[in-house]
Parts: C-alpha cells; sequence; structure tokens
C-alpha cells in the first residue's frame, strides 16, 4: 500500500517499495511497478491455494501455469525457464513429467459439479 501524506489540502502519495511520489489515481507505482491500494488485484493473481495444475491457461499439462500462480509471476516467464532448464540442464523434461504426475488438479467448483449433473 502507498504511503499517503497530507498537507493542508494537497494530499501526497508515496510508493512504500521505493519512495517515488505518485499520482493521486496512480493504479501502479511508475519506478518500481508496485500496484498501489487504488490497483484493483486481478481474479488470477489471488490465487490463496496450494500448488495445483489449474483447469484454465494450461498448454500442456499445466504445470508451468501452476508454479506461475503459486509464485505470482507471469507464466511466460516460468515457460522460458523452464524451457531453458530442459535444454541445457536436461533435467527440465523429467521435472516437467514428474511434477504433471504430482501436482493436484484444480478443485472443480460445486457450481460446475451442479450444472453438469442437471446436464446429465
Amino acid at each position: 500500500m502507498p504511503g499517503r501524506i497530507t498537507r493542508g489540502s494537497v494530499k501526497k502519495m508515496f510508493c512504500t517499495t521505493c519512495g517515488f511520489e505518485l499520482d493521486e489515481k496512480a493504479r501502479f507505482c511508475s519506478q518500481c511497478g508496485r500496484p498501489t491500494g487504488a490497483a484493483p488485484v486481478a481474479a488470477a493473481r489471488r490465487w490463496s491455494g496450494g500448488l495445483s495444475l489449474p483447469a484454465e491457461g494450461k498448454k500442456i499439462g499445466g504445470v508451468c501455469a501452476g508454479f506461475a500462480r503459486y509464485l505470482d509471476v507471469d507464466v511466460t516467464l516460468v515457460r522460458v525457464i523452464w524451457l531453458t532448464t530442459a535444454i541445457f540442464a536436461g533435467v527440465g523434461f523429467i521435472a516437467y513429467l514428474v511434477a504433471w504426475l504430482l501436482m493436484p488438479k484444480d478443485p472443480v467448483p460445486a457450481a460446475v459439479t451442479e450444472t453438469a449433473r442437471q446436464n446429465t
């Protein structure tokens, strides 16, 4: 959350990470990129569950998407790092298969399960 200092009728907002002065309507710090209190957090970033295979956003098995969601980073970054590890170290392919087998799948929401029952 950004820090706010009020002097008279002028409100100044500062980033708590880098100390950069922000505009009152700023959603992100233009210096370090940290979201301010005015920035709504995307639904995908609100993941509070553990490490699991997502039902959406996967390309092959969902391992990279699951790790990206768990670590709260961009899935493209995880895919590039995983592919680089696979090509240069050789363990990336084996690690992907092991993670694919061991990671649990996302639980199906009750509303989806109930809808599927009604359609059958």
